[in-house]
């Protein structure tokens, strides 16, 4: 197992680490049952065109309330990590949904989410995401793919792809040349924590399989938003120790076994 300070390392080299086995399985089998039940998730999601016209779903949560989506947000287990790669204190930013369905999920075209952040009023790139496989994410039904070391780059210019907020293409064909591109698969429960400036992207779902992820992304604090945006500015972030945690998924569980005998 990795220490810490190899995590730190590899995170400042490559601009992203695996973590296998962020959430149990009882706990990705949980949070699987629960969106997939979710009717207001189901209601509330959305579609981006990628370049092809060919649509990702997605729902967007700004707000942490009491479900287990937020909870996971506000796990130590996640949130102390992100801390320790982004040396400082993180708040909750926003986090997300990413629903490709089999044959008919998108594609993500490459692109920085501080290309999408920038615009937000956060002056520098000290920002981050953690991306949760709830299904087994493979080369086929369209898992992550990044350009290791990319984030050293800096910004790049993005405009319009679809729907979608690309960066800038030529750039990007060089950069394809230049760093090693990662298929990120993973299985459920392990996790990709990412740098905001890592250029990444994702293939169509072409397969029989579901790719359904839970991305949580956070801000450093010294990187609070000097404008309001759609994005929070900082707040103090309420994390949840393993036992809060553990709590409020008997809880969740609770729930969801009494809706399924009614």
């Amino acid at each position: 197992m990795a220490s810490v300070t190899d995590e730190i390392e590899q995170f400042e080299r490559d601009g992203f680490i695996v973590i296998d086995g962020l959430l149990s399985s009882s706990e990705v089998e949980l949070l699987s049952r629960i969106a997939r039940a979710d009717k207001e998730l189901s209601e509330s999601s959305y579609g981006r065109e990628d370049g092809d016209g060919v649509a990702v779903t997605l729902s967007v949560r700004n707000e942490l309330i009491d479900d287990y989506y937020s909870a996971i947000a506000r796990s130590e287990r996640i949130v102390n990590l992100m801390q320790q790669l982004l040396g400082d204190e993180v708040y909750h930013y926003h986090h997300k949904l990413i629903l490709k369905e089999p044959r008919v999920g998108g594609a993500w075209e490459w692109h920085q989410d501080y290309g999408y952040w920038y615009n937000n009023g956060c002056l520098t790139p000290d920002m981050g995401s953690c991306l949760i496989a709830i299904d087994r994410a493979t080369k086929e039904n369209g898992c992550l793919q990044v350009l290791a070391g990319s984030h050293k780059m800096g910004r790049i210019d993005h405009g319009s792809i679809g729907d979608q907020t690309g960066a800038d293409l030529e750039r990007v064909a060089v950069a394809v040349q230049r760093y090693k591109t990662v298929h990120v698969e993973l299985e459920p429960g392990s996790a990709v924590y990412f740098h905001s400036n890592l250029l990444h992207r994702s293939d169509q779902n072409t397969s029989e399989n579901p790719r359904w992820a839970l991305i949580c992304c956070y801000n450093t604090k010294s990187n609070n938003p000097y404008k309001e945006s759609r994005h929070p500015r900082y707040s103090t972030l309420q994390t949840f120790s393993d036992s809060e945690f553990l709590n409020v998924e008997t809880r969740q569980r609770d729930h969801l076994n009494q809706q399924s005998l009614t």
